[in-house]
């Protein structure tokens, strides 16, 4: 088994100490308001968000981020997270990526990474810098890496879904088989897409859902 392999199991895993567990992107609020009232409404809610948020704007960052730290260009990777973060449609949403930037960043510390001395000078640090940057030292192909990320993101999606709406166990291995297989296409429009003028962040709906969850009496997520 390759340590590539390894390595990009360890990026996509669960269990990677960045609190993702704990944000639902605006999917709280869309159950609350009932517009997600089943497995069908998850389903294509969260295979919207990915096609048309996810895929446009925040994995293209990854794959622009990604192609700096392999080339060492620091000052670029420091320019695409102030642009990224900059794009955040709602104040919750910018402090997750912090948040989750902060956290991995951290942990890269610990692991002793060379781009880790560089981010934690950072005042803030956007998940997508991090995460690449991991990536980067870990040798991981851009395809991959896309990969890894676009499941990890699809993975907590259903996660969020299965405790919001609520929903089995089952009906949330379903809804990964069938959005799993969009993966490979969306990786591609990231990679074709990973220059900043071809970013994407139009997504109204979304960004209202995100927006009325900061003020929502009762909640299980922090987004």
């Amino acid at each position: 088994m390759s340590h590539a392999l390894i390595s990009l199991l360890h990026l996509a895993s669960p269990a990677l100490p960045v609190g993702a567990f704990s944000y639902s992107q605006g999917l709280e609020w869309a159950v609350e308001q009932g517009r997600v009232r089943n497995q069908t409404d998850a389903g294509n809610w969260i295979a919207d968000v990915l096609a048309y948020s996810i895929a446009r704007m925040e994995a293209p960052a990854v794959a622009a981020l990604l192609r700096s730290w392999q080339a060492n260009d620091a000052a670029t990777a420091l320019r695409l997270n102030g642009l990224f973060l900059a794009q955040r449609e709602t104040a919750e949403a910018r402090a997750e990526s912090i948040q989750m930037g902060h956290s991995l960043t951290r942990l890269l510390v610990s692991l002793k990474l060379p781009a880790a001395a560089i981010l934690r000078e950072w005042t803030e640090v956007a998940y997508p810098t991090a995460w690449a940057a991991a990536a980067a030292h870990w040798q991981l192909a851009e395809e991959e890496a896309l990969t890894a990320y676009l499941w990890a993101w699809l993975e907590n999606q259903v996660m969020a879904a299965i405790k919001l709406v609520p929903l089995g166990q089952t009906a949330g291995q379903e809804m990964l088989l069938e959005l799993s297989a969009t993966i490979p296409e969306r990786v591609k429009t990231a990679s074709a897409n990973a220059e900043p003028e071809n970013w994407q962040n139009f997504t109204p709906g979304l960004a209202i859902c995100g927006s009325l969850h900061e003020t929502q009496y009762s909640r299980l997520f922090r987004s």
